[in-house]
């Protein structure tokens, strides 16, 4: 990973996985950085016309996933704007959608420096819509005009960053489902499920009853996504 704007990815690369540490900024309670030392909290995007409200509670799930397999305390998740200069203090972001988007150019730059600078993101589709993964994919795109979001084949140290998945079946189709990534540098800074990964993982499938991730692997494959942010 590429060196960091803020501390918190600094501090959680010279760690093992089994002492894992962020340490923040001022949270969005308005606390000092002294609450957030050793603990995990997830940023929720607000981008293009999206307020950010799709599937709520995911951040806070995948927050409680974290805690439910490690000793790191939990924090409430942060709604945060692309414009919003807190970015810098949140090393992981969550974003999540049914609809297509497109990102402004002050929103793709945020991106562009958030990455070159150690950021990490988790992309989600939700009820398996086709119309999100599709964007992320164009608008991901162009952040890095050199870099298109890749499929991340089974051998990939993330399905096995905690728990060790061989294959993550989808429910509704006769395939399996594969995350994808964006690279920069040779780094993995940004992670696409197209398959309802979040509705799974937070929701039991209950927005998404018979279609994408089983719920139990979509909890797995949740968490080896968060530890394998605060491990590389």
């Amino acid at each position: 990973m590429n060196s960091c704007l803020y501390s918190g990815v600094r501090t959680a690369l010279k760690i093992p996985a089994f002492c894992l540490l962020f340490l923040g900024g001022l949270s969005s309670s308005g606390e000092d950085s002294e609450s957030q030392i050793g603990s995990f909290f997830v940023g929720r995007l607000k981008y293009s016309d999206s307020d950010g409200k799709d599937c709520s509670g995911v951040a806070e799930e995948l927050a409680t996933l974290v805690a439910s397999a490690t000793t790191i305390a939990v924090n409430k998740e942060r709604k945060l704007k692309l414009a919003d200069a807190r970015i810098y203090e949140t090393p992981f972001l969550f974003m999540n959608g049914h609809d297509d988007f497109v990102f402004s150019e002050t929103e793709l730059a945020v991106l562009r420096k958030y990455f070159e600078n150690g950021g990490f993101l988790l992309a989600s589709g939700c009820c398996t819509n086709p119309k999100f993964p599709v964007a992320c994919r164009r608008e991901f795109g162009r952040i890095f005009t050199e870099e298109k979001m890749k499929r991340l084949n089974y051998d990939h140290v993330i399905y096995r960053a905690f728990h060790v998945i061989p294959r993550v079946p989808c429910l509704n189709e006769n395939r399996d489902v594969h995350l994808e990534g964006l690279f920069y540098q040779g780094n993995l800074v940004a992670i696409l499920c197209e398959d309802g990964l979040c509705c799974s993982f937070a929701m039991d499938n209950e927005c998404n009853r018979g279609k994408g991730i089983p719920p139990d692997i979509g909890r797995r494959l949740a968490l080896n996504i968060a530890i394998y942010s605060l491990t590389h």
